[in-house]
């Protein structure tokens, strides 16, 4: 197992984020790995991870679960709820390039959508599975 292949995917899936038209129009480029003091409204976040061990006797591989989180300021979740399709479309099953190693599959494992006090009034949580290749051992 490598935890040096989660960087790569990290670059890549804010590359494939950033990139895309869609969640541009709702969140424009307001994606970051930890926001500044005045982010904007809604932006994305890219968060926690875990990774697992998926090495065999010849190949070195990791299975990485990350977050995707949409912050809102709005009352309602209709803009945070668009933000979180649009990543969803993005990411689920993508054929990411990486920088290291090589991406097996992308699925979306669950979410979680919450309510809060302001000035995050909503929060949602999307959580991704990533399989990955990081070549022979």
């Amino acid at each position: 197992m490598s935890y040096a292949i989660s960087a790569a995917l990290q670059g890549a899936v804010f590359a494939a984020l950033s990139g895309d038209a869609a969640l541009a129009a709702i969140v424009g480029t307001r994606i970051y790995d930890a926001p500044p003091m005045a982010a904007g409204d809604p932006y994305v976040t890219l968060g926690d991870e875990v990774a697992k061990d998926r090495s065999s006797q010849t190949h070195s591989g990791t299975t990485l679960d990350f977050d995707v989180t949409v912050h809102s300021a709005a009352e309602g979740f209709g803009d945070a709820k668009a933000a979180a399709a649009a990543i969803c479309d993005v990411l689920i099953g993508a054929d990411l390039t990486l920088a290291r190693g090589a991406l097996v599959n992308l699925s979306f494992l669950k979410s979680r959508a919450r309510r809060g006090a302001a000035p995050e009034t909503r929060r949602i949580v999307l959580v991704f599975r990533a399989i990955l290749d990081d070549g022979n051992l």
